[in-house]
């Protein structure tokens, strides 16, 4: 599989984690506290031939993803759930430990942020849906970070990267109706 995009990602296992997986050139930001001059890099790719974020599912890997998304605008972004990402004995969590199933399928489904716009999802909609403030409110959330490919987000989040990515209450009713049906099967 051959990503035109460059694919931005923290380190160097990742590199070698997504050569494995994909045809596809890095830029590795090494670590949150991201140069100016890495910045300047992502620019210029974004510019030339596009970007795809994929970090961590993880605090760190949010925020350097937030950093990127605020200096250069119109990225794509490409999530791997975090049950995919665990490290031996679930020691650790990153892209590095990931499977090339799991990074290809995060590539073949990455997202435009677009500008916000007013959404149709409602914060009430989110506490009916169990996705905040209660019992297996964080379960529920990154199931439906998992279903609509929107990776894992913390209950402040959740609201905000559903307008982000334009996400429809349609979209996102289906999605939290397949989690109710297959919490009950459980």
């Amino acid at each position: 599989m051959k990503i035109k995009e460059i694919i931005v990602v923290e380190g160097k296992d990742d590199t070698v984690a997504v050569q494995q997986a994909v045809n596809a050139d890095t830029i590795e930001t090494n670590g949150s506290a991201i140069s100016s001059e890495t910045i300047e890099k992502i620019k210029h790719a974004q510019e030339k031939r596009g970007v795809i974020i994929l970090t961590d599912p993880d605090y760190p890997g949010q925020k350097i993803r937030k950093t990127i998304e605020q200096a250069v605008p119109g990225c794509k972004h490409a999530f791997i759930p975090r049950e995919e990402a665990y490290g031996r004995n679930r020691k650790g969590v990153g892209v590095e430990h990931a499977s090339k199933g799991s990074i290809q399928e995060a590539l073949r489904h990455a997202l435009t942020m677009e500008a916000p716009t007013e959404s149709f999802i409602t914060k009430e909609d989110l506490l009916d849906a169990g996705l905040v403030a209660g019992p297996g409110s964080k379960a529920r959330r990154e199931r439906l970070g998992t279903k609509l490919r929107i990776g894992y987000i913390n209950g402040k989040q959740l609201y905000q990267r559903l307008t982000m990515f334009q996400i429809s209450k349609e979209e996102f009713s289906s999605a939290v109706q397949e989690i109710i049906e297959e919490e009950q099967a459980e």
